[in-house]
């Protein structure tokens, strides 16, 4: 076995990989760069060799550095992880010749899947439905258009070596594709140093659901069973699970055939995924294979349990699998959230900055539920006062939750979200509250249009239930009646003669006042809600916490029901997040409400006379020439942020007045990039 690992990686991963090798007696080696310099991966590892600067092609993709610190340092293996070189087939082939092992496929294997192209070719080969398509490569956008008319849209363009959603776009028309092939070709060339990209029909409401395989170089090879990534925005997945709740067994098994098939064509040894696409009825289609481990491989470790790190270690090591495929169960069901540094609300436009606060759910069985219970686990590589750089992906955590049955598994998964607690930068929490809690999601009924298709015109909160209004006043009331009751305490602010808390208040949600009555005894707080216009229940709350100002977090039953709140004062009221929808509350008297109605409201800060940069990034093209008469729904800049292009387009006509910025700028977020007459 091998006695010291280097990790080709950061964050998270890196973290995991960590752990495993720990448990195993294996020492680890970091690398790192100047940004991540006191990131949590660097200080876990045993030994740590910084590498260059922030930007990834000056550091983690910079294959002489990453050799220069094997040498260093002695390291007799590399872990990869995802992404950088974990399916770069010469960084392979070098550490190969120099002795040291690469925990990961072998060469053939990895250049063989890596491309696209070449790939689909293989696996059509070996027997395995591939999707219809133009497996060329395609250079000049005039030929790509023809070539997608050929194919019939909708199309999809698809970088040969990409991956994670990157170099992909899906087009509806021929304007679409001579767009999307440019950006296509501008990020894959960016993100794995190949512009290359091909054409193939895109299956309209598709599922996502990928094989994850295991093979040991010695002719064995087994399935896990599948996941099911359907959840995706941008063609990134946004919540996974495992099993699927659209497969029966006999898919299942057909599969798990075909991708064993294409693992045993290329002599695969590691723990890699072949992906498909599932139309509506069942009928499966080869997407592509990833070599390396997926981001989401906690899910068919939580449902098999099996290290999926401990066996690319076995395997790269020389030895053969523990497990045959007759021993392979699929025990409960198991979701995976990707918790994101962005703004839901802002169209998903990424954030940087510091983790002022993080509190994650607490890992592990939770309390009561005993073995067949609800377990949590959260992979992470950030902790408080970590900061999100705008030079690496915007990943936080992944929340990941098992539970006996997949409707266990989604409550288990709600409560956790609830739970988890960021402040510092905007994030995607609320998000996944929403889409867990949705009744589509809840019924299974899902593809990968599952967010365009419910969120038409963008996230803008969940709908909430007449319960979840309840909790927002409860939870007001009783925040409300504590901060009165430590003001009466402390001396100079308030005396105790004043007005109790008892009696009428009126809960005020945005401008919406909800008059309701308030009656404090002690650690219960009994509310009632009274007759008025507003969408909130009548009837009464009693609502019991023990929650105490300044606590970001807290558990709760309202009716007899275990809720968990998050709760921010903003100073003048409170910020409440539950159930997937955050708003602005107040508690106030009833004629204070009244005056509040007579209140100006304030006017909208954006400015329809200049675009400005949604979020920090890198100008990559300026569209537009000062003097242009742009249309509504033009394209005008595209900015380049977290290994991402978001192409900004016009929200009203007008003509440009100014270019204020241009290729290679780098910009903060509310920048001016063109200013309109």
């Amino acid at each position: 076995m091998f006695k010291k690992v280097l990790i080709a990686n950061r964050g998270e991963i890196a973290v995991r990989v960590m752990k495993t090798c720990r448990r195993m007696g294996i020492k680890t080696v970091a690398v790192y760069s100047e940004a991540d310099a006191d990131a949590i991966f660097a200080h876990m590892a045993d030994e740590k060799i910084c590498i260059g600067p922030a930007p990834a092609a000056e550091s983690y993709l910079v294959v002489d550095k990453i050799l220069a610190a094997i040498e260093e340092t002695g390291a007799d293996a590399v872990h990869p992880g995802y992404g950088f070189l974990s399916e770069n087939a010469a960084f392979a082939k070098t550490l190969a010749e120099k002795g040291v092992a690469f925990i990961g496929p072998n060469v053939h294997a990895i250049e063989a899947m890596g491309d696209k192209i070449t790939s689909k070719k293989l696996a059509a080969d070996a027997g395995v439905t591939t999707v219809p398509g133009y497996m060329g490569i395609i250079e000049d956008p005039k030929k790509a258009v023809k070539i997608a008319d050929d194919i019939g849209y909708p199309v999809m363009l698809k970088a040969t070596a990409g991956g994670g959603g990157k170099g992909m776009r899906i087009a509806h028309s021929a304007d679409e594709v001579e767009q999307g092939i440019i950006s296509a070709q501008n990020e894959a060339r960016k993100s794995f140093g190949d512009d290359r990209v091909f054409i193939e029909k895109f299956i309209e409401e598709p599922r996502h659901i990928e094989i994850q395989v295991l093979g040991d170089g010695q002719g064995n090879v087994i399935h896990l069973g599948e996941r099911e990534c359907s959840i995706q925005r941008r063609h990134q997945k946004v919540i996974e699970e495992a099993p699927s709740s659209f497969l029966d067994e006999k898919t299942r098994k057909a599969m798990g055939a075909e991708a064993i098939a294409l693992a045993k064509a290329v002599d695969y040894n590691s723990a890699g995924t072949v992906e498909f696409i599932v139309d509506t009825k069942k009928n499966f289609y080869f997407l592509e294979m990833n070599t390396r481990l997926q981001v989401e491989h906690p899910v068919t470790e939580l449902i098999t349990g099996i290290d999926l790190v401990e066996q690319m270690i076995r395997v790269a090591a020389g030895k053969s699998l523990e497990h045959k495929q007759k021993d392979i169960k699929l025990n409960g069901w198991a979701l995976e959230s990707r918790i994101y540094a962005e703004d839901p609300y802002r169209n998903f436009m990424p954030s940087i900055g510091r983790l002022r606060r993080y509190e994650p759910p607490l890992e592990g069985p939770i309390e009561g539920d005993g073995e067949d219970g609800i377990v949590v686990r959260n992979d992470t590589g950030v902790g408080e006062g970590s900061e999100i750089s705008l030079y690496y992906d915007p990943m936080i955590a992944k929340l990941c939750v098992h539970g006996p049955d997949r409707a266990s598994a989604i409550s288990g998964m709600a409560a956790a979200l609830d739970e988890f607690h960021v402040s510092g930068i905007q994030h995607n929490v609320t998000f996944l509250q929403a889409i867990i809690r949705h009744e589509r999601f809840a019924s299974g009924d899902i593809s990968t249009n599952f967010i365009a298709e419910e969120y038409p015109d963008g996230f803008k909160g969940s709908k909430l239930q007449p319960d979840d209004f309840l909790v927002f006043v409860a939870t007001a009331a009783l925040a409300h009646a504590r901060v009165t009751e430590r003001e009466r305490m402390i001396d100079g602010q308030m005396s105790y003669d004043m007005e109790p808390i008892d009696g009428d208040w009126t809960f005020m949600l945005g401008l919406t006042p909800v008059p309701i009555t308030i009656e404090d005894e002690g650690d219960e707080v009994a509310v009632t809600v009274l007759e008025g216009d507003h969408p909130v229940p009548l009837g009464e709350i009693e609502f019991y916490g023990d929650w105490m100002p300044g606590e970001p977090v807290f558990h709760a039953e309202v009716n007899g029901k275990a809720v968990c709140v998050q709760i921010v004062s903003t100073g003048i009221g409170w910020q409440i997040t539950h159930a997937g929808r955050t708003l602005p509350i107040h508690v106030v008297r009833p004629r204070v409400a009244e005056l509040l109605a007579y209140m100006p409201k304030k006017k909208k800060g954006a400015s329809e006379k200049e675009l400005k940069c949604p979020m920090p990034g890198v100008v990559v093209s300026i569209d537009v020439t000062e003097g242009t008469e742009v249309q509504l729904g033009q394209n005008l800049a595209v900015v380049e942020a977290m290994k991402m292009e978001n192409v900004l387009t016009s929200e009203v006509k007008g003509k440009v007045k100014k270019i204020c910025a241009k290729p290679g700028d780098s910009l903060a977020v509310d920048d001016v990039i063109i200013e309109f007459v």
